[in-house]
This record gives structure tokens, sequence and C-alpha cells, in this order.
């Protein structure tokens, strides 16, 4: 069915400038050392600019003297692109023409140098389809470059001034960095809580303290005045109680990461001082020094805390009281100096022991270190014996097929020389191989002397033959025989005893086995006291939460089985499969680091493989068993040209993922709560929605809600999963052109929601 498509609202595109414009017209009260250049800075070189306008304990005219320049904000432009693959000439198009086919970039750092930067121009308001939803405001590309670049300088301004325990937000500091430190720093954790915020928006007071608190550090009004401004045109919103921070939703600015840091700070600082003065009032000792003589552990009082933009832990190895007067303080300081609204029935103290706790999207728990690091089950050793039994086996096999091989060889060398000296007097070899055979039979004798010394048995019974109940060995028959005769045989005993007496070699063999079941006695021993005095913090992934999910997006029934998805039978096979593939890869990366990694293993081999399964029979109304065939269980897929593609993760490739990398991988919510349907439509080809794709062969594709289908608002926990984030509801069924590039990086998790221009939608008539 064909629709008719026409663009409602566009960024704003400028005449494309002329590169011989100069680009310091602007820059009047300081020079740019940059001003010729049309690339984008470096890492290095921003960071270099931005201090250089650092003047008695104040960064100065940040926004005029550093963001405003082109080529700052070309590197924000660098940031928010895309990766696009190469054009038919096999060329990557140039960053700045990509801009300049949208907006000036010299003219916008014109105006932010003149403080005539248009602001509310910038921003698209998209209404809300039901009563009781609300409407979304977003950034254009333009404005969204601004964003990216007073971000990259707030960054390089506050980032090394964070403490240590701030995640998110931040470059290597994220979730699975927040859950190692949990895991390899916190012990004996006894009692904590985390902080609840209600759902508020910061409003003006909220804004005014954030600023009050950049003054601190920036001296700059305009830059001030544009963050105000971010805030009133809620282009940039900061919800705390929510859940889209870190989430690729597009409701969520570039901006908020930083500035919640930001408004935290201050909090962060008082908490690290709090920990710095309890541990000099308990210091740590030295590990021989931590029993005493009566045989007491001592365990110094410790206070830990974590913060993941707004969702605080704090713990305690303390008592209780020590914890209760703690989250006193926090609550007072969070509702006086921050003027933030806790919730207090969810803002509890729980033991650490007996209670989960959720944080960040997990649960975590104080275990014995016996839990995390299990010992072997009587199964297991049965198993292990079984393999090393095996590979003994295929060892040996490997040896008789060598042995047999050399003796074929052998074989075939005397035959060839033995043909050799029949028909000639002399040998003649065309090519010398003397040197090669030598080699050869040198290999196998030392292999055949190795093997026999390494066998305790058989050494002993030469030994014993060759210097037991000699003779020559009584006195007086060695008197009467001659003198070389008596030392070739002391030299000819002394060889058997240095290579052939078997004591030394079996008091070496019986010292390794006492060894190592000392080392086993230690470590058993040392485990069982470690039991009895320690705790360590075990994270897990909410199983019962993932499974309320699989059931709310339907894949599976209410008795737990796969099933298919009858809105997703309007897409391609390949669309299907990444869109499968997406979520499947997300959870795995997400909970990679949790201690029930397998579980969720289960519920991506099984129950999303089958149901994708499941769904591909139902387009192609087709049997299970049939379309398990055609695309078999890896779910591989063809392209045009014929290669094969494997977009969902193998089960090999599923067994072989653990807690590897330290990464901020985002939460599944956005993928699995949408689905992009194809359009077919007679219009002209509209461009990429992506950031400064210029790619022309696109489809429109239109997006599905998941709380739109089900007719289910969010924030209802009971018929909604609790933690589980959506995307704003304006964008249901809005229609966006995508390249075939970017729908499989949006499909398979590579890019979210934020990586495109969502102003740039088209409207279905």
């Amino acid at each position: 069915m064909l629709i008719n498509l026409r663009r409602t609202i566009r960024s704003p595109f400028h005449p494309k400038p002329s590169l011989c414009i100069p680009l310091n017209l602007f820059s009047t009260s300081a020079p740019n050392p940059n001003a010729n250049s049309t690339e984008p800075l470096l890492e290095s070189q921003l960071k270099s600019l931005v201090l250089s306008h650092y003047k008695h304990g104040k960064f100065t005219n940040l926004l005029q003297n550093v963001v405003a320049l082109p080529t700052v904000l070309l590197a924000a432009c660098q940031n928010l692109t895309t990766p696009q693959a190469p054009n038919g000439n096999g060329l990557s198009p140039s960053l700045l023409d990509s801009v300049s086919k949208r907006f000036s970039i010299h003219e916008m750092g014109r105006e932010l140098f003149e403080n005539r930067f248009d602001i509310g121009a910038c921003i698209v308001t998209m209404a809300a389809q039901r009563n009781r939803g609300e409407s979304l405001v977003l950034p254009n590309l333009k404005l969204k470059v601004l964003i990216e670049a007073i971000r990259m300088v707030l960054g390089i301004v506050y980032d090394e001034r964070f403490v240590t325990f701030s995640y998110g937000g931040r470059v290597n500091m994220g979730r699975h960095t927040a859950i190692r430190y949990l895991k390899n720093s916190v012990e004996n954790p006894s009692w904590w809580f985390t902080v609840s915020f209600n759902r508020e928006k910061f409003d003006q007071q909220h804004v005014n303290k954030l600023c009050l608190f950049m003054q601190e550090k920036i001296e700059d009004e305009s830059l001030i005045n544009v963050i105000k401004r971010l805030f009133e045109c809620a282009a940039v919103r900061i919800e705390l109680g929510c859940c889209f921070f870190g989430r690729g939703f597009p409701q969520e600015s570039g901006l908020s990461s930083i500035l919640i840091n930001i408004y935290f700070n201050g909090f962060d600082k008082e908490i690290q001082e709090m920990r710095l003065k309890k541990n000099q009032e308990h210091p740590k000792f030295d590990s021989n020094e931590l029993v005493s003589k009566d045989g007491v552990f001592y365990k110094p009082v410790k206070i830990y805390a974590v913060r993941y933009l707004d969702e605080i832990l704090v713990i305690t190895s303390g008592s209780k009281m020590l914890t209760m007067d703690l989250k006193n303080w926090v609550v007072k300081h969070l509702e006086g100096i921050l003027e933030l609204k806790v919730d207090g029935i969810k803002t509890t103290i729980h033991s650490a022991v007996s209670e989960k706790i959720a944080f960040m999207g997990m649960e975590l728990q104080a275990v014995k270190p016996s839990v995390l690091n299990p010992p072997m089950s009587e199964k297991a050793m049965r198993a292990r014996k079984k393999y090393i039994r095996q590979k003994e086996v295929r060892a040996q096999e490997l040896k008789n097929a060598r042995e047999r091989n050399r003796k074929k060889l052998g074989l075939k060398i005397m035959s060839h020389v033995y043909k050799k000296s029949k028909r000639s007097d002399g040998f003649k070899f065309e090519y010398q191989i003397k040197n090669e055979v030598r080699e050869i039979f040198r290999t196998w004798a030392d292999e055949t002397v190795q093997e026999y010394l390494g066998s305790l048995e058989e050494r002993w019974d030469w030994y014993r033959k060759l210097s037991a109940g000699n003779f020559l060995s009584l006195r007086h028959i060695r008197d009467q025989l001659p003198q070389e005769l008596v030392d070739a045989y002391d030299k000819f005993q002394e060889q058997v005893d240095k290579h052939l007496n078997p004591v030394k070699a079996r008091r070496a063999l019986e010292d390794e086995e006492r060894r190592i079941k000392d080392e086993e006695e230690k470590k058993y021993a040392k485990g069982t006291v470690e039991d009895l005095t320690k705790l360590c913090v075990k994270a897990d992934a909410p199983i019962e939460l993932i499974r309320k999910m699989v059931r709310l997006i339907g894949f599976t029934n209410h008795m737990g089985r796969p099933r298919p998805i009858t809105l997703l039978t309007a897409l391609e096979d390949t669309d299907i499969i990444k869109w499968y593939a997406g979520i499947g890869k997300r959870w795995l990366e997400f909970y990679c680091c949790c201690h029930n990694f397998k579980m969720v293993k289960t519920v991506v081999t099984y129950h999303l493989r089958f149901s994708c399964i499941l769904t591909l029979a139902e387009k192609h109304e087709s049997t299970k068993r049939e379309a398990l065939k055609h695309f078999t269980k890896d779910l591989k897929v063809f392209d045009i040209n014929g290669n094969e593609e494997v977009h969902f993760p193998t089960e090999r490739q599923v067994k072989m993922m653990g807690d590897k990398n330290l990464s901020d991988p985002k939460p599944v919510d956005g993928t699995f709560s949408l689905a992009l349907i194809r359009l077919a439509s007679d219009e002209p080809p509209y461009s990429c929605v992506a950031h400064f794709c210029d790619k022309t062969d696109t489809v429109v594709y239109r997006v599905r809600l998941l709380q739109n289908r089900l007719n289910v608002n969010p924030v209802d926990e009971k018929k909604w999963v609790p933690g589980m984030g959506a995307i704003n509801e304006s964008l249901n069924l809005k229609c966006f052109p995508v390249c075939p590039d970017h729908i499989h990086d949006l499909y398979t998790g590579r890019i979210t929601f934020q990586d495109i221009d969502c102003t740039s939608f088209v409207d279905g008539g």
C-alpha cells in the first residue's frame, strides 16, 4: 500500500559558506591559534585551549573564546556523527561538507560570540497523542551541536574534579566499572541503603542553584545564561526519580549527565570527607596483624558510596546506628542544601546479608567468598576426571599413530638405501639428505629417551638389572682385574646412577605431591577462615523482572513458552532477526558482569531465539520445523550478493561471553520498547535522519511504541515493569527516513534515538 509522505519539520538549511571567509572575524578579544583550520580540534588541543583560559582559580570567557570557535563546533559535530560507509566512489564524505549542507558553522560561531544565538528557534515541540501523556521538546541538529560543544568543555573543566565514586557521564566510568568497584573494594558490608527521589523536574530554583555551583569554577555570564535558556526552553531537562538517564532515549539530553554530576559534586565531596575521617579513626592494618593472640579478627568500620547519575548507594561496615545517622545526614543534606525531594518510604536501611537491594538495574547482596568462587562439585570433579582420561587416551592414540608413521618411514628409508646399494657401488644422491635423515632420527631418539626416562617403573627395572648382583662389585674380584676394566665399570655405574636411578625422581615426585596437598589444605583453610570472617558483594541480574519484561513484550506466553510477535511480521526477514539480535546482544552486554549471567544466557538463547523463529514461521505461514530448517538454529540469512550473514548471537558466542570489558552499556529498554515498521512510498527520497548522514537511498519507517500498543501507562508500576524506561509517546506513529546502514545500526543497538535527528520526521498522510 502506497502512502503520501511530507516532511513537516526540517533542520534549518543555510547557504553553503565560502571557505575563504576568515574564521577570526568574531575573535576580537582573543586570537584563535587555529584560525585558518577547517579540521576539528583534537581532544588534547581542546584541553589545552580550555586550560589556557584558567586564571585566578576560575575559567573565563569559555563561550566566546572556546565554544564559539568553528573548530570546536566542528569537533562537536564529529562527536555527534554516526558511522557512515563510503559512498559509491569509495570515499567517505567530508565532515565540513556534510555540516555545511545543514547550517553554517561559521555563522553559528558568530552568533554565539555576539550572544544572539536563538535557542527558541532551534527546538521542536511534539504534542502527546493521549491526554495523560506529556509533550516532548527536542533540539534540532544545530542546537545539538551547541549542547555537545558545551558538554565537551564542561567535561574538561570538571572531570578531574569529580570524586572517584561518581559514575555515569564520564569516560571509562560506567556501570560495569562501578560494579567491579563494588565487587573488588567493598569488604564486610553490614548495612546499606539507596536514595530514592520523588519524580520531580528541575525547576527554576534548582537551575539557579546549579548555576551557582558552576560559578564557583566558571566566570562566564554568557555560558551561564545559555544553560539557563536551555532549561527554560526545555531543550535540556533533568527529571529525578525517572528511568531514562543513560538509556539512549530521545528525551534525554547529552548535557544532562554532566550537569547532574556538577549538581551532586558538593554532596559527593562531603561523603568523601566523611569516608576519609572514618578511615583515620579506624586505620587499616597489615594482613599479618589482623589476627590477635586470642584469635579475634579486626574489622575496621568503613563507609562506601557509589553514585551513578541520580542513583546513590551508601554502604557501611559498622553498626546500624551508624548507618541510621549517616542516612539522616544524607537526607538532610539532599533536602536542605540541594532542595531535592527524597522518597522517605523507599529510602530505607537494609541488611546487606539477608536482603537484596536494587541498584543500577541489578540486585546486590553481601555473600561469603565461597558463593562467588564455589568449590568444584562432585559432578564437576567426575567430569574433569573423565576429560583427563579422554585426553590421555587421545594422547596415547597420537603416540601410537606417530610410532606407526615412524616405522613406515624408516622402512621406506631402509628400502631406498638397500635398492641404491644393489644398483651401484656407492650412494649417489641428487640431493644431500644425510643431514635431514640424521636430524629425523635424532629427534625420534630424543623423544624415545624422554618418554623412557619419564617412566619410573621402567627406570627402576633397568637400574636393578644393571646395578644389582654384578660380580664386578666384589672387592676380591676387582683386585684381580685390570685397572682399566675396573675404571670403565665404575664410570658405567656412575652413568647408571645418574640417568637410571629413580630415587631422586621419585623423591621429587613425592615432594611435588606433598606440595600440592599442602597448598590445597592451605587454600581450604584460607577459604574457611574467609567464609567465617569476610563478606563480599554479589551482583545479580533481576531475573524475575527480566521474565516479566519477556512476558510484557510478548516473547513468551503466560506459561513461559516462546511465542511469535505478530506486529513484526510486516518487517523483512533480516530486519526481524536484527531486532531480536539487538535485544539479545544488549541484554548480554548489560548483564555480563552478573553472577547469574547463565540465566540471562538462557533467556537469550531459548526464549528470544525461538520467539524469532516462530515469528518468521508465522510470517511465511509455515511450521516451526520448516522455519528452523530454512534459517537454521543460528538464524542465518543471505544478503543481495548471496553472502551468508549471522546477526543473532550463536550459542557458541553466548557460551564464551563473560565479564571482560569495563564499559557503560545502555539498557535494552530503548530497543524492545519500539518497533520500526517499513512503509511503502512513491514520494521522492529523503535524506537520512542520522546525524550528518548525506545518503538519500532511504526507506521510511514508522515508530510503534510498546506502551501505546499495549495501552499501558509506564508510570503505573503494577502494569509496567519497575525500573524499565520508555520512550516518550509523542514519537509514536512518527515516520523517519533512514538509510540501510543506520537502520541496521538502530536495529542491532549500535546507535540509539539520541544519534538521530528526531525533529526531521515526516508525516504519513
